[in-house]
């Protein structure tokens, strides 16, 4: 059996993580500091929690550069927890702000009141002609997210401004021009998936048409950033909300990371409002006012995971004095070493999304060599990969073929490795 050392895996996730982590997370977990408790034991209300908490914070903060006006908070329910979170809290921002749009359209005198059957009646005028939901679908996680949004609001305050299928031949692997986005005016919010770990698609960078203007009307962007955050410099303010589960480049299952504008955290409408306007409840441990008030304590959250993804921050910050752009440099590298052996040979093997749109996190592609079928080319180039402690390389369940995922904890020597497999392989086949 192969020792840790020998194997790179390049799972999509949960990820490899870092052994130094994982050494020291298991002592932790025994007797922590020499409590005589391991750390999974603590009460999520001792001091020893909180310190943990508010420290993955400071970190985290300090590592991405984030803004003093933004909250981060940590939850549960991994990325798809958030695909309704996010409509649950947006929707009630829209609401709150339409509200006291329409009583400022009003020009009530001082403590005069609208009858409140007139104000039900124009309120419920703008949800039904105005609130929309936007998605930028680019990808599986993304068709999932719009998915939940039609389920959760009905299909008719949702709005598909993009599909990359409708000029991808019906399949996900390009990122459509922006001049063809049809987006909605002043919706709740602006949704997209930075990077598609099933479709090896990622956006360059942060999309020109959403760029703040500074005005009352710029979007409100949200991102799912679950698989290529900590990889590379972004843009914090620029979004509104970003969000991300930990098991890629964080850390372990079980905690969802959710950067926000604090000023998104006002009370939301009254439930009984919502419900007038026929809209949904959503749950309280998904309220993100309610978590920021608690400071992520309102439930029971596993502050395990949550020091795990501490000591990986730490790890980082301790590794790249220029903190994310020395990541970013490795994970540059490390992909350009992957997709060049894959371009060397082009009879052998197909790189799934167009160049404009590759992933740097998620290097998707066929093996073509074999004569019987690219089903016998890739198990054959699996077993080969496997043989030489290269795992984890299986392509997603839905889309088959090879998916290299190349987060922050694959070493630049793991890439090297992969890249001279994938280089041996192709002339071995010839």
């Amino acid at each position: 059996m192969p020792t840790r050392d020998q194997v790179t895996y390049f799972g999509a996730g949960p990820a490899l993580l870092p052994t130094s982590v994982l050494e020291t997370a298991a002592k932790s977990l025994v007797n922590y500091n020499d409590t005589g408790l391991g750390l999974a034991e603590h009460s999520h209300r001792s001091e020893i929690a909180t310190g943990i908490l508010n420290s993955a914070k400071e970190d985290l903060a300090k590592y991405l550069d984030v803004p003093d006006d933004y909250e981060i908070l940590f939850m549960q329910g991994g990325g798809s927890g958030e695909f309704s979170a996010t409509v649950y809290n947006l929707v009630n921002v829209w609401v709150a702000r339409r509200k006291e749009k329409l009583l400022k359209e009003l020009n009530l005198a001082e403590g005069e009141e609208f009858p409140e059957d007139e104000l039900l009646k124009e309120m419920q005028k703008a949800v039904d002609e105005e609130l929309k939901i936007d998605y930028l679908v680019t990808g599986s996680w993304s068709l999932k997210a719009s998915q939940e949004a039609s389920r959760l609001m009905g299909f008719e305050h949702v709005n598909v401004a993009a599909d990359a299928r409708q000029v991808n031949d019906g399949k996900f692997g390009k990122i459509p021009e922006e001049s063809t986005w049809k987006l909605s005016k002043n919706p709740a919010m602006v949704y997209y998936c930075d990077n598609e770990t099933v479709d090896g698609v990622e956006f360059p960078g942060f999309p020109k048409i959403l760029e703040p203007k500074g005005g009352d009307d710029d979007p409100i962007v949200v991102a799912d950033m679950s698989s290529n955050i900590l990889s590379r410099r972004i843009p914090v303010k620029n979004f509104s909300v970003i969000f991300f589960g930990a098991q890629k480049n964080l850390g372990s299952t079980g905690v969802t990371v959710v950067i926000i504008k604090k000023s998104l955290l006002a009370a939301p409408p009254a439930p009984a409002l919502l419900r007038k306007l026929g809209l949904s409840v959503g749950p309280i441990v998904l309220d993100y006012g309610t978590i920021a008030k608690n400071n992520s304590l309102y439930n029971t959250l596993s502050i395990f995971d949550v020091y795990i993804a501490g000591q990986v921050l730490k790890k980082l910050l301790e590794t790249f004095p220029d903190k994310v752009d020395g990541q970013q440099k490795i994970a540059d590298k490390k992909a350009k070493l992957i997709y060049a052996a894959l371009e060397k040979y082009p009879d052998s093997y197909k790189i799934v999304p167009d160049k404009s749109a590759r992933s740097r996190m998620n290097i998707c592609f066929r093996v073509t060599h074999l004569a019987s079928g690219i089903d016998d080319s890739e198990r054959t180039f699996l077993k080969g990969a496997t043989d030489q402690g290269l795992t984890g390389l299986k392509g997603h369940r839905s889309v088959g073929g090879i998916r290299a995922s190349n987060y922050n904890s694959i070493s630049l020597k793991g890439a090297e490795q992969l890249a001279k497999y994938i280089e041996k392989y192709a002339q071995g086949s010839k």
